[in-house]
């Protein structure tokens, strides 16, 4: 495994994308192009790798190259099907159409052949990203005029799609997932930024208020995502 910057979980709630290529020349020049475009980059050259580093980190995306030395990207794809909704984005030199179709049947979101320009491939993964976010789902939490769908990753708010950050909806989710109960400030960094020391535990407090601007009508006296003063959090129908 080639690993050029593996952070399992990123504090700032930037899209983590898996990136599984082969070729030095590639793995340099993505891993270099898709951090300054704001992602966070976590590279293989194996599959073996990528599978690792996929347990450790659940990426929000994989980009997956067709051709890897221990074995085909495509079935690594139907094998990630097996267990998660995460998007696969085939890269690959190949363009024979039976690769094309086999890749989107097995569960690939899209599929973009090299040569490409940067550009165009992070157009398509954040097309990706949006169509994933948008897709329905039944499992669902209503509070007020906001849907809130764990599966896909989403967050209604009225007719209006809102975007929160990975943590933000992380933070989210989980008061969600105790709705109406207290979740002390203990619990909420255990959850979302477990093994790391954070000794400014105003991380917290900043993505708490930023979730307030976006699912609060007045975000000064939120009515849903209510401080229990000293103790934690708590969200309310």
């Amino acid at each position: 495994m080639s690993a050029l910057e593996s952070p399992v979980v990123d504090p700032e709630g930037r899209t983590v994308v898996l990136l599984v290529e082969d070729e030095p020349s590639y793995l340099e020049a993505l891993n270099v192009g898709l951090t300054v475009e704001g992602f966070v980059v976590l590279a293989a050259d194996t599959i073996a790798g990528a599978r690792q580093i996929f347990a450790d980190a659940a990426p929000d995306l994989v980009l997956l190259d067709v051709m890897l030395p221990d074995g085909s990207g495509i079935d690594f794809c139907r094998e990630l099907r097996q267990s998660s909704n995460v998007p696969v984005i085939m890269v690959t030199a190949r363009t024979d159409e039976v690769d094309v179709v086999l890749g989107l049947e097995f569960g690939a979101a899209d599929y973009v052949t090299k040569p490409y320009r940067l550009r165009e491939l992070v157009a398509r993964m954040r097309a990706v990203l949006r169509r994933h976010v948008a897709a329905p789902s039944d499992d669902t939490t209503i509070i007020g005029d906001i849907r809130i769908d764990a599966t896909r990753r989403t967050v209604m708010r009225g007719n209006e799609m809102v975007e929160l950050s990975r943590k933000e909806f992380d933070l989210l989710n989980l008061l969600a997932g105790r709705l109406g109960q207290v979740v002390t400030r203990d619990e909420c960094l255990d959850a979302l930024w477990w093994g790391q020391d954070l000794a400014d535990t105003r991380t917290l407090d900043t993505h708490v208020k930023r979730l307030r601007h976006k699912i609060e009508a007045d975000p000064a006296n939120p009515v849903h995502l209510v401080t229990i003063r000293g103790v934690g959090f708590r969200l309310d129908r």
